[in-house]
């Protein structure tokens, strides 16, 4: 059996009292797109942090592509294949688009006209190649979030972590950015996306696991997790879950 491209063992990480992140362990195939959700402070991008490199656990270890990379500078992580995306997108407002994508190319290609060349490739596979000259600062918050993602492509990951790529897009253009992040996939890049938007979770998702208060509560496929009184509970409060399957229970013995 073929060893995952990536493999978290026991990662933790604390905050002073705050343990963000608590005994974390998965494993994540090659060729998968996965998600991570939880609600709002559960530790998912901390634990995004811990993967890449921002951040060092202060137990466990993290495992890329066979090799032990725990603590190892996200540059070199980079170079390796991983990269991700933040949720507060910062392009370099003064420079265009095509500038902008062209600095994820120069992780691996030395020469500016080359860099600019891979610049332009990615947009394409992005839809922003016909903004490639405006300056990134012109951009809606969506052109925005696909710059983000651009410069994260242009260094040809082997490994995608999203962090929220969808977040403040209107439903439109949710459903316009699903099909780029499935295309991305289907090309061989295996994606793990922090996602509140369910819709796009159900829709994309083949495995997800779920972050409460820094631990993992559950995993399975999107119709597993969701249907898990314990995630239901993470997400809407104490007793809910008991709640809902009592109302639905009282439901369906009327309709009986």
């Amino acid at each position: 059996m073929a060893e995952p491209l990536l493999q978290l063992s026991g990662v933790s990480r604390a905050f002073g009292g705050l343990k963000a992140v608590q005994d974390v362990s998965l494993s994540l195939p090659e060729g998968r797109l996965a998600a991570l959700i939880g609600p709002n402070g559960a530790g998912k991008t901390t634990l995004f942090a811990l993967m890449s490199g921002f951040l060092v656990p202060d137990t466990g270890s993290v495992r890329f592509a066979g090799e032990d990379i725990t603590g190892q500078e996200p540059y070199r992580n980079a170079r390796r294949g991983m990269t991700r995306t933040f949720q507060i997108v910062k392009p370099f407002a003064a420079q265009s688009v095509r500038e902008n994508i062209a600095v994820g190319a120069h992780l691996h290609e030395k020469g500016r006209a080359a860099a600019l060349a891979q610049a332009e490739q990615v947009a394409q596979r992005v839809g922003l190649a016909p903004q490639l000259d405006k300056p990134a600062s012109d951009l809606t918050v969506a052109g925005r979030k696909r710059l983000e993602l651009a410069r994260a492509l242009a260094t040809r990951p082997r490994l995608l972590l999203l962090d929220e790529v969808l977040a403040g897009l209107n439903p439109q253009e949710i459903a316009e950015m699903m099909p780029v992040v499935r295309g991305i996939a289907d090309s061989g890049v295996t994606v793990l996306m922090i996602e509140h938007v369910m819709q796009a979770v159900m829709h994309l998702a083949e495995h997800v696991w779920v972050l409460a208060q820094g631990r993992l509560i559950a995993q399975g496929t999107p119709g597993e997790v969701t249907a898990d009184e314990r995630v239901v509970e993470a997400y809407l409060g104490h007793g809910t879950a008991a709640r809902l399957r009592k109302a639905g229970a009282e439901k369906a013995g009327a309709a009986a």
